[in-house]
């Protein structure tokens, strides 16, 4: 698609993110091939609520001929959760387009200052696990009251799980058990150690049992995917830049084989760092640390060390986490992991590559689309008739469970690691002191 985006001007904006975002809307023909995967266009039915509708919004606003706040009504909709990246033929990088502009946005929007306040009140929150407890202990008392809060309220207060897993993440060394093959970083991650800390522990318990050495650094701070993800890029990039301490050169880094995660999100937010820091001091080092990162399904299809059987026989229907399937382009490593386990019959869903929903915090800012795509997600994956769903994302995990209760489902939903550490037996190593 030909463009007349000042790349200078461009540039004074987003700095070296500007050659990106033009190439993005280079490489776009306008073929459609994205708009069956694209999770708005297929509920709205809307052109300018695709990807190639949002790319050509985005090429009017930077080339003058269109008002931002014109174009922000289809473009926040946008999950970027880049199932159209998968889709398209031509090799259109939007992510590459859609986060700077974002960025570029959220310093020419008009906000109040109540959106602003609660729009940081929900990223601050859920990046720290301290303040996520008691905004949880504070939900579970107002639940009653909900039909009397506005609607801006209720949407987090759907999303609370049924119960509370009191443990608390680990932090230290966690020695292999048997031969040592290698040794990692895992990151603990924010949210997660609140919502489902058990996905931690299963976690520590396969990559030992694989003959991993576990590293949970307790010095690990948030690593700015959430806000990253949203379009806050200076609060990212703090939070980032933190992170960047404790892993970078000077820290773990050349320690370690891999930097791990087990949450998707958190994943593909980490292998953005390159673009987050483009352009900036930080750019060379966040580099180094996004090529040492992998999802702990990629890292541990590449170690081949087959799990046991399972006690009884499992079905088990998985959902691709689109930050990992779309974003870092990994569906085999999950699915291969699960297939080893005899016992585990695997069952693919159907439209596997639509969103849930969840998408940072999409659903907490567009809790009416996405309920629609969590309610049709959720009813997809029940078609398998499954024993349970398993998915590698905190986010979707939170999303799905939310609708399978709306549909008076008991299926429990399950991350990748925790069927594997079924197979391995119960108990988790404690970490080295």
């Amino acid at each position: 698609m030909q463009h007349a985006i000042e790349l200078d001007a461009l540039r004074t904006e987003v700095g070296a993110a500007a050659g990106p975002m033009a190439n993005a809307v280079s490489a776009c023909v306008h073929c459609g091939f994205c708009l069956p995967a694209c999770p708005t266009y297929i509920e709205l039915g809307e052109e300018m609520d695709s990807p190639r509708g949002r790319i050509v919004l985005m090429k009017e606003v930077l080339e003058g001929g269109l008002a931002l706040e014109e174009a922000l009504g289809h473009i926040d909709p946008c999950l970027g959760c880049m199932s159209c990246v998968t889709a398209c033929p031509s090799g259109v990088e939007y992510g590459e387009l859609l986060m700077p502009f974002r960025e570029l946005a959220e310093g020419g929007r008009h906000r109040s200052g109540f959106d602003r306040f609660w729009r940081g009140l929900m990223l601050d929150t859920l990046a720290s696990p301290g303040r996520l407890r008691w905004m949880l202990r504070l939900g579970r008392l107002a639940a009653p009251f909900r039909r009397l809060l506005p609607a801006r309220f209720t949407a987090p207060l759907d999303l609370l799980p049924r119960s509370a897993d009191r443990a608390e993440v680990e932090f230290g060394t966690f020695p292999a058990v048997g031969e040592r093959r290698a040794r990692v970083a895992l990151l603990a991650g924010c949210a997660q150690q609140v919502l489902a800390p058990r996905i931690q522990r299963a976690t520590i318990e396969v990559l030992t049992r694989s003959g991993v050495e576990v590293v949970v650094p307790k010095e690990e701070s948030c690593c700015g995917s959430l806000a990253f993800h949203a379009g806050d890029a200076p609060r990212a990039r703090a939070a980032a830049g933190a992170l960047l301490r404790v892993l970078g050169p000077a820290g773990l880094l050349p320690d370690v084989d891999a930097i791990l995660t087990n949450a998707a999100g958190c994943g593909s937010g980490l292998k953005e760092y390159g673009l987050l820091f483009a352009g900036r001091p930080e750019e060379e080092t966040a580099r180094a640390l996004a090529a040492k990162v992998r999802d702990v399904s990629t890292f541990l299809a590449a170690l081949e060390a087959p799990p046991p059987p399972l006690a009884q026989p499992l079905r088990v229907v998985y959902h691709d986490a689109c930050h990992l399937a779309h974003a870092q382009r990994e569906r085999t490593a999950p699915r291969r992991l699960l297939a080893q386990v005899r016992g585990v019959t695997l069952v693919e869903p159907r439209d596997w590559q639509i969103c849930c929903g969840s998408a940072g915090i999409y659903n907490l800012e567009e809790p009416e689309l996405a309920a629609r795509l969590g309610r049709r997600k959720a009813k997809a994956l029940l078609e398998g008739e499954p024993d349970v769903i398993v998915t590698g994302n905190i986010g979707c995990l939170t999303q799905i469970e939310s609708h399978l209760r709306r549909l008076d489902s008991a299926v429990p939903v399950r991350h990748t690691m925790e069927v594997l550490a079924s197979a391995h037996g119960a108990g988790y190593p404690a970490p080295a002191r």
